[in-house]
């Protein structure tokens, strides 16, 4: 949807969700137009979401490729061909962690993705780490965003462990358990 976040929330009725985990994303679109169909978070099969940050150099390849293999697009966003690449592979037998390491040699550029699944969240920036990211971590919540502006208003943000993430790490927080997050690293 389009609009001031606060307007969106109380349009959607954000204060009476519940569940585990929440994906948002503030667009500023350079390679696709502004409209709804190609606002983030994309979704692709029952449980996968991803927001992105940065420009895939050949989604168009990586569409065409997946359309032999029968996936349907519904726009030219570059983000939209990650999302269905990531979850093509998953279909194919791959963990995210596994989705997300075979990306790195076919997804070109430059980006920060976030991705949701039912069970957890995931993290992980390109080998070059150009778009910036900043993690918050307590012992009830993980905040993502691009600065550290648009989480410094957490509860808790004082005390929370903030970190810039790594390029090429995948970061992986459990939201079906009572785990602690973990990051796990993804060879060069």
């Amino acid at each position: 949807d389009e609009g001031h976040p606060r307007d969106i929330a109380m349009r959607y009725g954000f204060a009476s969700f519940s569940g585990s985990h929440l994906v948002g994303h503030t667009r500023m679109a350079t390679e696709s137009m502004v409209s709804p169909a190609h606002a983030h978070p994309f979704t692709a099969g029952q449980d996968f979401c991803l927001v992105h940050n940065g420009s895939l150099s050949n989604p168009n390849s990586v569409r065409r490729r997946l359309q032999r293999q029968g996936i349907a697009f519904e726009t030219d966003n570059d983000t939209e061909a990650g999302c269905r690449y990531l979850e093509w592979r998953m279909r194919e037998g791959d963990s995210l962690e596994e989705a997300i390491e075979s990306s790195f040699g076919e997804l070109d550029g430059f980006f920060t993705f976030l991705m949701a699944t039912d069970e957890k969240m995931v993290l992980v920036r390109d080998a070059f780490a150009c778009k910036p990211a900043v993690v918050a971590e307590t012992d009830d919540y993980v905040a993502v965003g691009s600065e550290f502006r648009a989480l410094a208003h957490l509860p808790g943000v004082a005390d929370a462990n903030v970190y810039e993430p790594a390029p090429r790490v995948i970061y992986s927080w459990s939201v079906s358990e009572a785990e602690a997050p973990q990051a796990t690293a993804v060879a060069s």
